[in-house]
């Protein structure tokens, strides 16, 4: 039934079939050929309840918040500001590039949406200032994960609807390791940069007060931030709720600026329902598979054969290192959270893993997934956004920053804290 069900599924991607279809399709090829009930029946039901789920509500929200942040050209001028503190760095602006991505992560939550924002910015400066094309590439790809493990991250969403883990915590959590890991790309820009200057491409020069004076430009997203982290820890909201005064806040911040416009908004709300869409349809459908799976005894098969290999919890860990690495290399991210996680989660957690501590660690590797080839879905973004070239410089770019990936799970691995410690300090 395992192997059955696994070469289904690389069929059904294999023929380019959407993934959310591909997810839905195979529990009702599973249910005619396992069940003995009819567990079709249930789907609208199981569709209505899982659109209903009032957490999920953010996921659209957050989508329009970084849409509207966006439009309005706060990305140009959050870029330019930190380009001007950080350029000085070996590597010069592909410090901003992460930088600019830390900090849209914080009022984002997608990494598409960081990495196709800050690669629209960034990308005219590889040829204006003779920066190395493939590490410069691959910093925007690298930069746009921090969208998904810095608060707000719509996948800490999912990952809290999945495993019922409080998601406040998990929005604490994330904040250590993505700082760090924006810190750990840094250094490998920094490293790269003084093995070869060349790499790094000529240097912007600022005074002091140009640097002061752009400080203005990192208010409005240091702003929402704290509007919408803020709010939750505050406990005047809920994630929902929060992301809900998040849109009312890029709106206000819109408006004064004078960019917000009715074709603006129009725009802004046509991309959050084509994504929004594209989401609910994983979303249905992974579902519909997780209950047919549950229902004809395959999740228990494959705990059972789990747990049943008699492995310590940390050699468990290192498998599942390399399970994720291995399926992100042929799944989108999002099929691969929804799909992996509630047969994973709770072997791991049998074992004695926080499931806060334990959200976090899959959440970096899918940021692995979404730029190791051939399906990294930050490699897409970064190359629709050139006019010309291949895909190669983006995947060879990428390689030292997934490298970076793995450093900070030994970290995460050795020191748990990194991930616990706010949650603990807070007690949510």
């Amino acid at each position: 039934m395992i192997t059955t069900a696994l070469t289904l599924l690389l069929v059904l991607i294999g023929l380019s079939i959407p993934v959310g279809a591909a997810l839905g399709v195979l529990g009702v090829v599973l249910d005619h050929m396992y069940s003995m009930l009819p567990l079709s029946r249930a789907m609208g039901e199981l569709a209505w309840t899982t659109n209903t789920e009032f957490l999920l509500v953010a996921i659209p929200l957050f989508i329009l918040l970084g849409e509207l942040l966006l439009r309005a050209g706060f990305a140009e001028r959050m870029y330019s500001a930190l380009s001007l503190w950080l350029s000085w760095l070996p590597g010069g602006l592909m410090h901003a590039n992460i930088g600019a991505s830390a900090l849209f992560a914080a009022t984002s939550g997608s990494s598409v949406a960081t990495a196709a924002t800050v690669g629209t910015v960034a990308l005219p400066q590889i040829a204006k200032r003779g920066y190395n094309e493939s590490l410069f590439l691959g910093s925007i790809a690298a930069g746009g994960t921090l969208g998904i493990l810095i608060p707000p991250s719509i996948n800490l969403v999912i990952y809290g609807v999945l495993t019922n883990s409080s998601v406040p915590k998990l929005y604490l959590a994330g904040i250590l390791p993505g700082l760090l890991l924006a810190a750990l790309f840094m250094l490998t820009i920094l490293l790269a940069c003084v093995y070869k200057p060349a790499w790094g491409g000529e240097r912007i020069q600022a005074s002091w007060s140009e640097r002061m004076k752009s400080l203005v430009h990192l208010v409005p997203p240091m702003g929402i931030f704290l509007l919408v982290v803020g709010s939750i820890y505050a406990g005047v909201a809920t994630p929902t709720e929060a992301a809900a005064l998040g849109v009312l806040g890029a709106m206000i911040l819109a408006a004064t600026y004078r960019r917000l416009t009715l074709a603006m908004v129009r725009e802004s709300l046509e991309n959050t329902m084509r994504s929004s869409a594209m989401i609910m349809l994983i979303v249905v459908g992974a579902s519909f598979l997780n209950f047919v799976m549950s229902a004809t005894g395959l999740t228990s098969a494959l705990t059972n054969a789990i747990t049943g290999l008699g492995f310590s919890p940390y050699v468990m860990l290192l498998l599942l290192i390399v399970f994720y690495l291995v399926l992100g290399c042929f799944m989108e991210t999002l099929s691969m959270m929804i799909t992996t996680i509630p047969i994973v989660a709770p072997v791991m957690m049998a074992l004695g893993f926080d499931p806060v501590w334990l959200g976090i660690i899959i959440i970096v590797l899918v940021e692995a997934a979404l730029i190791t080839p051939p399906v990294g879905l930050n490699l897409f973004v970064v190359q629709s956004l050139r006019t010309s070239g291949s895909m190669t410089p983006v995947i060879i770019g990428s390689i030292p920053f997934v490298l970076a990936m793995m450093l900070l799970l030994l970290l995460l691995a050795i020191f748990p804290s990194l991930a616990l410690w706010l949650p603990n300090l807070f007690a949510i």
